[in-house]
Formats: C-alpha cells, structure tokens, sequence
C-alpha cells in the first residue's frame, strides 16, 4: 500500500478546463487554461506573466455540464515562464463570487 503525507491544507486536483480572467481594475478579459485548483488556489496558463500581488478575476469554466463554473477573485503568488511561451501563474484565492 502506498503512503501519502499531503502537507497541504486542501488537496490539489488536476484540472483540464479553460477559463477566463481579468485584471481587477480592467474590463478586458483574456483567455487561459486552468491546470490545477484546490480549496484555497488555482494555476492557469496564460499568455502574459503577472507581477506577485496582482488582483485577479477568474471564471473557471468545467468541460461538463455537471460542474458548475466557478468565478473567484484571486491574489498571483507565482508567475513561471514555459518553454512554449505561456506563463503559468499560481494564485491564492481569496473570496468566491
């Protein structure tokens, strides 16, 4: 039997599901791609990297119908750049809308 030690106050899911976002003082959305969430913060992949600190709107949009979309208002505590050109940003999150 493996053994697992999560270290994490909320367990991280792997997400596979586009989403949209904004900065909090914009009206311009961008389009991203949700990687992963958890009780207390998402990753995406978008096109721009994010100065740490930075207030965010997401709109997490699931593939199925089952799954409500869930909009939240974020904090970027990571902003890593990929090998393709993407960012991909951690964030916290800090209320649900």
């Amino acid at each position: 039997m493996l053994e697992y030690d999560e270290k994490r106050d909320y367990i991280r899911m792997d997400v596979d599901c586009d989403m949209t976002y904004k900065l909090a003082d914009s009206d311009e959305t961008k389009t991203g791609h949700c990687t992963s969430l958890s009780g207390a913060g998402v990753s995406f992949l978008a096109e721009s990297s994010y100065d740490v600190g930075l207030a965010m709107e997401v709109n997490i949009l699931p593939k199925n119908s089952v799954t409500p979309p869930m909009t939240a208002f974020i904090e970027v505590v990571r902003s890593t750049a990929k090998d393709d050109g993407s960012f991909e940003i951690a964030a916290s999150i800090k209320s649900l809308k």
